[in-house]
């Protein structure tokens, strides 16, 4: 099938996803080593507990922003702020050496990045036409995991041979840190520039009552709406094993004995196999339905845990894992958020797309818990890992209630 030429408006969507991914994949490589660096005591708990703070921060703030960010002319606004505070935080990162200090700038960096998300996702809307939702969601994950390695590659040269170019570790998270951010802010602008927001809600009379009125409604709505119901509950829980298994992947490979650069260019590999992966997706998802391609994605994640769970022993086989997950990780985000936006009405989207962003948030803490449990309870890490097909198949169940027909 031909693929209708993207316009300015739907480039400069997809722009943004090329920017705020280089922060998202420093934030998963890198950040975590560093703080270990300058922190004492258990990195685990204390990166943990940051984490916590912060996906609560988002929770609790989303929903209440996304509605005001549903007024017109707001979106933008809500980004600019969001993503200018973010990138100070970002470069304000490479300067304190005190561990409690560094967290939270940490905590205030990356709730501005997941909550510029959220007004990013919204957007898509306003980008584009609804039979175009999931080819250019796709691209937008597509070229977000090619588009970042590239700004991650430079910053990972220059602090694995700081001492080569003749510059402190210090200094070269510094630069790390401040390429990071002014690599987000220079693809911000585009979609500044060339998405208009076309959908929007009226101005309420009562700020604070009438947008707190608003979510009440939204929560019913969502759940008196047997297919967004449904597809929320599906979401909730096979995305939860998604994140788990991206999470854990690097866990295994540590104990496998595989050197921490093999597992960053096995990340790597990861990303480059995801760009075209996501967009063949977005593809198929406009030719057969998002429905039926997020029941693949679903089904192949279920594949890629027995596979974690009953084959996983070498570093081969950990490579495999990479490229596997690779194929199916940004398709299965991508035609959530697109197949998401088919079924919300679009002048409430950045609302609805706050509790989407909850439902994404928070199930990443159900998979952990449940393999770390099954892992303890069994002494063995297979079975751990095998409990998260319970995940994908709830997932599945539920995704078969969505009324595929209200794909537009």
């Amino acid at each position: 099938m031909a693929s209708q030429k993207m316009t300015k408006a739907e480039k400069s969507w997809i722009m943004y996803d090329v920017g705020n991914s280089a922060f998202v994949l420093l934030s998963t490589a890198l950040i975590p080593v560093y703080f270990g660096s300058i922190a004492t005591g258990s990195v685990v708990v204390a990166w943990g507990y940051a984490e916590t703070v912060a996906s609560l921060i988002i929770a609790l703030a989303m929903p209440f922003l996304g509605s005001l960010a549903d007024m017109r002319g707001m979106k933008k606004k809500f980004i600019v702020g969001t993503v200018g505070t973010g990138a100070v935080a970002c470069i304000a990162l490479g300067f304190p050496t005190n561990a409690m200090v560094f967290l939270v700038i940490y905590v205030i960096a990356a709730v501005m990045l997941n909550s510029s998300m959220v007004f990013y996702d919204a957007l898509l809307v306003d980008a584009t036409t609804e039979d175009r939702y999931d080819e250019v969601s796709s691209h937008g994950y597509a070229w977000g995991y090619v588009g970042s390695c590239i700004p991650f590659i430079i910053c990972l040269a220059i602090v694995l041979g700081h001492e080569s170019i003749g510059l402190s570790m210090g200094v070269a998270m510094k630069l790390a840190f401040a390429i990071t951010a002014v690599w987000w802010v220079a693809f911000t602008v585009p979609l500044l520039r060339n998405v208009e927001q076309t959908h929007y809600k009226s101005r309420p009379e009562r700020m604070m009552a009438d947008t707190l009125k608003s979510l009440v409604e939204t929560l019913k709505n969502i759940w008196a709406d047997r297919s967004l119901r449904f597809f929320v509950i599906a979401y909730f829980f096979y995305i939860d094993g998604v994140h788990t298994i991206i999470r854990m992947s690097t866990s295994y490979g540590t104990d496998l004995g595989i050197s921490s650069t093999q597992l960053v260019l096995a990340l790597l590999v990861t990303q480059f196999v995801a760009f075209p992966a996501a967009i063949i997706y977005g593809r198929l998802g406009k030719r057969f339905g998002t429905k039926k391609m997020l029941l693949v994605g679903i089904a192949g994640y279920m594949f890629i845990t027995l596979f974690a769970a009953l084959f996983l022993k070498t570093a081969t086989e950990f490579w495999i894992l990479a490229i596997m997950v690779g194929l199916f990780q940004g398709g299965i985000q991508a035609l959530s958020r697109s197949g998401f936006g088919k079924l919300i009405p679009k002048d409430h989207a950045n609302e609805y797309y706050g509790f989407f962003d909850i439902f994404g948030k928070y199930a990443s803490v159900m998979g952990t818990f449940l393999v770390s449990t099954i892992t303890m309870l069994t002494g063995a890490s297979s079975l751990g890992v095998f409990s998260l097909v319970i995940l994908f198949a709830i997932g599945f169940v539920c995704m078969m209630q969505v009324d595929g027909t209200r794909e537009g």
